[in-house]
């Protein structure tokens, strides 16, 4: 018997909504990353692109737990001398919720070409609201 291997032509992409709202920000992400890499299908291959679109919805309502809020700090540099920035949870959460599932799904991905191109099937958008109807996406409720 052989075995299996996906190729482009025989993959079968769909689109998938996950609501964001009081979910735990680590446990959301890896089932995002697994959904994104398509390691929840039978013909998982790892070095071709096998999963799924995903649509996350209302980010700004995400939970975490313990003192993260307050303590959990995101850098970024402006690319000038002492150029450092930092934001925390709660701040980033005001200002850009998207960036921070984003970042999050970000981190458990494959630091590769097929990696980025996985992530960019990711969709993040702050409210409940999004435009990918014409897609026919399947609402998923992801379990931690």
């Amino acid at each position: 018997m052989k075995t299996y291997v996906a190729t482009p032509s025989t993959r079968n992409r769909e689109w998938v909504i996950v609501d964001a709202a009081d979910q735990t920000l680590g446990r959301l992400a890896t089932q995002i990353a697994d959904t994104l890499r398509g390691k929840n299908k039978p013909e998982y291959t790892p070095h071709i692109d096998t999963g799924d679109f995903v649509v996350v919805i209302n980010a700004e309502k995400i939970k975490v737990s313990g003192n993260k809020l307050t303590e959990k700090v995101y850098y970024r540099h402006t690319g000038y001398p002492g150029g450092l920035r930092e934001r925390t949870l709660e701040e980033q959460l005001d200002r850009r919720p998207e960036e921070v599932i984003r970042m999050a799904v970000k981190g458990m991905m494959p630091r590769t070409k097929l990696g980025r191109a996985q992530l960019r099937k990711l969709k993040v958008y702050a409210g409940d609201q999004h435009p990918h109807t014409a897609q026919n996406p399947r609402v998923v409720e992801l379990t931690a």
